[in-house]
């Protein structure tokens, strides 16, 4: 036996262990909002401008080395048109003029130093330049010079990628010579200055981005962090917190305000729980005190004879009391769990409301009490139970009594409040319900203070009656209450 203890011991010991360290691990992977937010938004922010980064480089990339191609087309053209001035009526020099190549590219404000070449139309260089970066080579392809295609690249050329543009020096649609400018791609594409000002930009917006998003989630969050704190000091009991709701933001208001009223409502609902769980011990205390005492009394031959009977039909009073509160309690929450059905059949609503009043009439007391129906001319049959609008039908019926001093009327109403649903209006001439307490009486043993003084119960008639109206599809709800009576509303739907 000890050894089976033992192990059951170790057992709940070791479910604890791990539902502790799962919690702990639980914990351990949250984090606060604004780490959250801000570092998931800066990582799309990099990466949304890192696309755009590369795009954007690509563009600029191919843009420089179509500008750079047109700056070498207009070199080759000017240096054509340059060597055409210069032998006019003569054969193409051989003597090298560095200062023809030069001036040109100054002019043009090239990147880099292009190689260009004369060459004769069998494709033998007559001119070159000599920059540093230079290609030494001694001709041209009879195919390469005679093709219709000015630009051409050329791939791998000591280790390098070229571009090559010609231009034809032409006379009388004679074509004496070819300029040939060729430039490699990697001094065509030069943009360095760009990329790091473009990068300087994707860097500067990515911070901006950053720092602009921490500090307007840093301000958003923060009525947001004293809800939490809030919501922390109702969970340990304390109902009473603080909270601005100076905040610009629609929705951060409405959390805020929502968690006020909130707070507020269940501190009135905490304060009346309190004081309804001592109604509650006190309604439930008084019939068992009363009947203990009578029933002592007769025990004892306090009293005898008929006074004896009395005391004992006395008691039976109030043990029947004490059953339906009994009752009541557990049909409440039996409902409340959905332990009772509701079983709905076609009924004539006009009828069985008129022998539902004439019921509820015989067993009352109505001295002083009109009661009236009124309802459509042909009777509306709807899909309901019987049974549980009989119960509503009662509870409303003997609260109208209850409110009622003298001259007393009730009236009750049917009709269509739209073509979905039927409406039944319950409506007396009594002393209504103070405003302060409207919006408390479909609490559960909530009672108003004029009515626990004077009529006893545990205050579940009202809850219990919604909660059969919507459990049939509909629902029960207080249209108007003053000083001139009070009307309660039993909606119920056509079809279920």
């Amino acid at each position: 036996m000890s050894t089976i203890k033992n192990k059951l011991q170790s057992k709940m010991k070791a479910v604890v262990h791990a539902v502790k360290n799962k919690k702990e691990r639980d914990e351990q992977k949250r984090v606060s909002l604004l780490r959250y937010w801000t570092i998931r938004y800066l990582v799309t922010l990099v990466i949304g401008l890192a696309i755009i980064g590369l795009v954007t480089g690509i563009i600029i990339r191919q843009t420089t080395l179509n500008k750079n191609i047109d700056i070498d087309r207009y070199l080759a053209e000017e240096v054509a048109a340059r060597m055409l001035d210069q032998i006019v009526g003569t054969d193409i020099p051989t003597d090298g003029n560095d200062e023809l190549f030069y001036n040109r590219q100054k002019l043009l404000e090239l990147s880099g130093s292009p190689s260009i070449y004369i060459v004769d139309p069998n494709g033998t260089i007559l001119m070159e330049n000599r920059s540093k970066n230079h290609l030494n080579i001694s001709s041209f392809s009879q195919k390469l010079i005679s093709s219709d295609k000015e630009v051409r690249k050329l791939k791998d050329i000591e280790g390098k990628d070229y571009y090559l543009v010609k231009r034809p020096i032409a006379l009388n649609d004679s074509v004496l010579g070819w300029v040939v400018v060729m430039q490699s791609e990697d001094e065509l594409t030069s943009v360095n200055q760009e990329y790091m000002l473009l990068s300087l930009m994707v860097l500067s917006a990515a911070m901006l981005g950053w720092a602009a998003i921490y500090i307007l989630s840093k301000r958003l969050l923060k009525p947001i962090e004293n809800v939490a704190k809030a919501a922390k000091e109702v969970e340990a009991g304390n109902y009473d917190v603080e909270l601005n709701e100076k905040v610009k933001e629609q929705e951060v208001y409405d959390l805020v305000h929502s968690f006020k009223e909130m707070a507020h409502k269940l501190e009135q609902l905490e304060s009346i729980r309190a004081e309804l769980l001592a109604g509650v011990t006190h309604e439930l205390k008084t019939p068992v005190t009363s009947i203990s005492g009578l029933l002592q009394a007769v025990n004892d031959e306090v009293v005898t004879g008929d006074e004896a009977k009395e005391f004992l039909a006395i008691s039976l009073q109030e043990t029947n009391r004490l059953q339906k509160m009994v009752s009541d309690l557990l049909d409440f929450n039996s409902f409340a769990a959905n332990a009772i059905p509701v079983n709905k059949k076609p009924s004539l609503i006009g009828e069985s409301i008129k022998e539902m009043v004439y019921q509820w009439s015989l067993i009352q007391d109505n001295a002083g009490i009109e009661v009236t129906i009124n309802k459509p001319e042909g009777d509306i049959e709807i899909n309901t139970d019987t049974l549980r609008l009989q119960q509503i039908m009662l509870n409303l019926l003997n609260n109208a009594k209850q409110a009622i001093q003298v001259d007393g009327k009730i009236a009750v109403t049917i009709y269509s409040a739209d073509t979905e649903s039927l409406a039944i209006d319950i409506r007396d001439n009594g002393t209504g319900i103070p405003v302060a307490e409207q919006d408390l009486i479909f609490e559960r043993f909530y009672r108003g203070e004029e009515k626990k003084y004077k009529v006893r119960g545990l205050g579940l008639g009202l809850p219990f009656s919604k909660m059969l109206a919507k459990a049939m599809g509909g629902d029960l709800k207080l249209k108007e209450s003053s000083r001139e009576g009070t009307i309660f509303t039993i909606t119920l739907p056509f079809e279920a």
